[in-house]
């Protein structure tokens, strides 16, 4: 059979075959390593240039001590700039708390605690940090808003603002963040009371929670798994074991009014909420972890300005509720334990109770009928 004309090693005894290949195989590394190399080359050239092109971080001088030191001045000396009535519109919060808040971060977060840099100079106060995070949740502001104010670049207010958030959440929580206890229960049930409502602990505004799905609400969850305190009151000479909410709807004309009084007093509160403008605009900076710790943040605070403000809010003359018969007759259960096991008979009770229609016809009449005989004549 004829050989092929191909076969390139043919006639070649191996001593001259391993003298060929070697020079064949180092012809092509050769020719392969100078290719690679070339090309790094050109890549590393068009890297180089294209950082050379680069714009480069600009340091800016900013000043901080004298941030701190307007700030100061401002707001914060003995002979402020602004009144305290101007701190708490725009703080969100009074000037005494403020500083409760700053101290404690200051004393047990190491983020917010003022150092001096390998120059001896000092860095940002605990004021500069915390302003800077307050009027970013108040404002929705862009992060770069308070730069020209506070001295505060960009990325240190965010920063700012997520460490804040943050220790917020970790130092406070706990407390602002729980069910109401037996003592918060029995206030709430007094101011009631005292406005004609005893049993009340609280309104619903029907007209953004929509009362046909108020049947998925968690709201009564609590009271179906039996983790709050029994509660007992009388109305019209009619005893009562099950707390109840204020809605909106059609009433007769002075038991509506009396309603819609108590809701506007109870507004107040929602509006201390709303102040906090991060929380009802869009989020265009943050991502969905950040944007639920903000939100957590803000109620936090929310909580801790009303307890600050609560005496503002309940200045009524006592006098004017307590009329006639009244003797206060809504009370918390302090015998109840609420550690209690449940099971799924007792929840379906108390889930019975809840949804009776005939028991809610006959506590609304008698409510009418004790707002009558209180503020009628």
């Amino acid at each position: 059979m004829a050989s092929s004309s191909h076969n390139t090693f043919e006639g070649v005894d191996d001593e001259n075959f391993d003298q060929y290949f070697d020079q064949y195989f180092d012809q092509h590394f050769d020719q392969q390593f100078d290719q690679a190399f070339e090309n790094f080359s050109i890549n590393y050239d068009d890297q180089e240039d294209a950082r050379k092109k680069r714009k480069k971080r600009v340091h800016i001088e900013r000043d901080r001590e004298e941030g701190n030191v307007r700030l100061w001045n401002d707001y914060f000396s003995k002979t402020p700039t602004y009144p305290a009535n101007l701190f708490r519109r725009r703080f969100r919060i009074n000037k005494p708390l403020f500083m409760h808040i700053v101290d404690q971060l200051s004393n047990e977060v190491e983020y917010f605690r003022q150092k001096k840099d390998a120059l001896g100079r000092i860095s940002l106060s605990p004021l500069q940090k915390c302003t800077a995070a307050i009027r970013v949740l108040a404002y929705d502001t862009a992060a770069d808003v308070v730069d020209e104010y506070l001295r505060v670049s960009e990325t240190t207010t965010r920063s700012c603002v997520e460490h804040f958030v943050e220790e917020i959440i970790y130092l406070f929580g706990d407390e602002y963040l729980r069910r109401p206890t037996s003592a918060d229960i029995q206030r709430l049930l007094d101011i009631g009371e005292r406005r004609g409502f005893p049993g009340m602990i609280g309104s619903i505004d029907c007209t953004l929670n929509d009362i046909n799905v108020l049947d998925r609400s968690p709201v009564f969850d609590d009271i179906i798994n039996g983790q709050v305190p029994q509660v007992t009151f009388s109305v019209n000479g009619k005893e009562y074991h099950l707390a109840y909410y204020l809605t909106d709807g059609p009433k007769p004309r002075l038991f509506a009014q009396h309603q819609e009084a108590l809701r506007k007093c109870r507004a107040c509160f929602g509006v201390l909420q709303a102040c906090f403008a991060i929380v009802k605009n869009p989020a265009l900076f943050w991502d969905k972890v950040k944007i639920g710790k903000i939100r957590r943040a803000c109620i936090i605070l929310h909580n801790i300005i009303v307890e600050d403000e609560r005496d503002v809010y309940t200045q009524f003359d006592v006098s004017e509720f307590q009329q006639g018969e009244d003797t206060g007759t809504s009370h918390v259960d302090l015998t109840y334990s609420t550690d209690m096991p449940t099971n799924i008979a007792n929840m379906m009770g108390v889930r019975t109770r809840i949804c009776d229609r005939q028991m809610h016809q006959q506590l609304k009449a008698d409510l009418v009928e004790h707002i009558w005989r209180k503020f009628g004549r």
